[in-house]
């Protein structure tokens, strides 16, 4: 073991054990600590590298392979490594999948300490790439350089990038050539406008001085066809933004959403920005079932269409809905589990705090012709109480998918008070989700469990758990 000083030392011949979290691979070191490695799978034997001592673990990197993983396979990307999106294209993605299992089981076991079945089996998606429906990226004048740039002596020209921010570096962008997240023409479109840019000498977005003309870029996607484009600007420059918009429109003429904003604030969030249709209208369609749900910039669904449909059939499926219950949708978003269920159950009650969503809620609803559905703005700790309920009527089953800091207690305690027979709890982060199952014990018994991959090669899991009255 050589040391450098007393946090940087390298230990030889580890053997990666486990894949943890957040993408991050997991061994022992000589001491008996954790280390955290990144861009490994568990079975690789490397030297490692640390660059940070905690009490408990060390974070470091492999500097050497002696042996490779069985699980390894080559990463199709030639971004992988630098960017951080997929952190496991480096391994089988049967392993993957296992890992993902083995993650919610622990969490459900360790900290949920609560009684379980045995898990059904986790849900793989048939899509491995081009799965997502939406995509951001960031245009930046200073792209992220390699160490062989870095280390060059020629002039880099050009320093401008429409890409991915590094992890952990918000002013710096990777520039991305060809990504294997969403579907053509979403490359095609990012690449275009790059190009175009580059071209006619716009200015791309400098975080650090605030300035330039693009700063962000959104392409959204739905499983009908239809495609919808947001450009970010920051400053209000008609004839070049018109100029932009224009030729991509030419270029993409099946863009059937063209929508632009203008932002100077220093952050780029647009949730709180007037949003301009340029071409087309103002949202793209999504259909699953027969139903249709509308799609708008500020949007929030599910970024794996044919997933979500997966997942949507197990919460139905867990339900076990006859058509006489009524069922109260916590966390309802858009409604779209909630429209999804609501031929099998005779009312269905959505409850979100965010306005512009229960109006796309209602406006799907009157879409598709469902008159069983009604949906409600509030806080849900606040707006879930006594007089709520006695309005509504009790609920024989709750549905609930919340963010993932999971439900609040007073969430919990209402649940628990009014004790419907069934709850499904839907999860994007198995954890906290564990932490209310501890909770809801008392009354209720874990009867399924059963993850589903909507991110494959990322770490990230979702989980659905049926919880009956004892």
């Amino acid at each position: 073991m050589g040391r450098k000083n007393t946090d940087k030392v390298v230990f030889h011949q580890i053997e990666v054990l486990d894949a943890g979290a957040k993408g991050v691979s997991v061994a022992k070191a000589p001491d008996g600590k954790v280390i955290f490695i990144p861009n490994v799978v568990p079975g690789d034997v490397v030297d490692v590298q640390t660059f940070k001592k905690r009490k408990a673990y060390y974070e470091g990197k492999a500097v050497k392979f002696h042996e490779l993983s069985k699980h390894r396979i080559e990463p199709i990307c030639d971004h992988f490594g630098v960017c951080g999106g997929c952190k496991w294209q480096n391994m089988k993605y049967s392993q993957q999948l296992y890992y993902k299992q083995n993650e919610v089981k622990n969490h459900l076991q360790r900290i949920g300490k609560v009684e379980l079945p045995e898990f059904e089996d986790i849900l793989g998606s048939e899509k491995q790439f081009f799965y997502r429906n939406k995509m951001e990226f960031s245009f930046s004048n200073s792209r992220w350089l390699t160490e062989k740039e870095i280390g060059s002596t020629e002039d880099l020209g050009n320093r401008n990038a429409l890409g991915f921010h590094i992890p952990k570096m918000w002013d710096k962008i990777l520039d991305i050539q060809k990504c294997h997240l969403q579907e053509d023409p979403s490359n095609a479109i990012r690449n275009e406008i790059r190009a175009f840019a580059n071209e006619h000498n716009l200015a791309f977005f400098n975080p650090r001085e605030h300035s330039g003309l693009l700063r962000t870029l959104m392409i959204r996607t739905a499983s009908t066809g239809e495609i919808m484009v947001l450009i970010q600007f920051f400053e209000d420059d008609k004839a070049n933004r018109e100029l932009v918009l224009d030729n991509l429109y030419e270029k993409f003429p099946q863009i059937t959403s063209l929508q632009y904003v203008v932002n100077a604030k220093q952050n780029d969030t647009i949730y709180d920005q007037d949003i301009k249709l340029y071409k087309g209208r103002d949202y793209i369609l999504e259909e699953m079932e027969g139903l249709k749900f509308s799609i708008n910039a500020k949007s929030f669904y599910q970024t794996n269409s044919d997933q979500a449909y997966e997942l949507y059939k197990i919460t139905r499926d867990f339900a076990g809905l006859t058509g006489n219950e009524t069922v109260y949708d916590l966390y309802t978003g858009t409604g779209t589990i909630a429209q999804f269920v609501s031929k099998k159950a005779k009312k269905v009650i959505g409850v979100e705090s965010v306005p512009e969503a229960i109006l796309d809620a209602k406006a799907n609803a009157e879409r598709n012709n469902i008159t069983n559905c009604e949906f409600f703005v509030g806080d849900m700790k606040v707006v879930f109480n006594e007089s709520f309920i006695a309005q509504h009527g009790k609920p024989d089953v709750i549905i609930t998918d919340p963010p993932r800091d999971g439900m609040h207690a007073l969430v919990i305690d209402q649940i628990l008070k009014i004790a419907p027979k069934k709850v499904v709890y839907v999860s994007c982060n198995s954890a906290t989700q564990a932490r209310d199952l501890a909770l809801m014990d008392e009354k209720y018994k874990v009867t399924r469990v059963r993850p589903v991959d909507m991110f494959p090669q990322t770490h990230h899991v979702e989980n659905v758990v049926l919880l009956e009255l004892r």
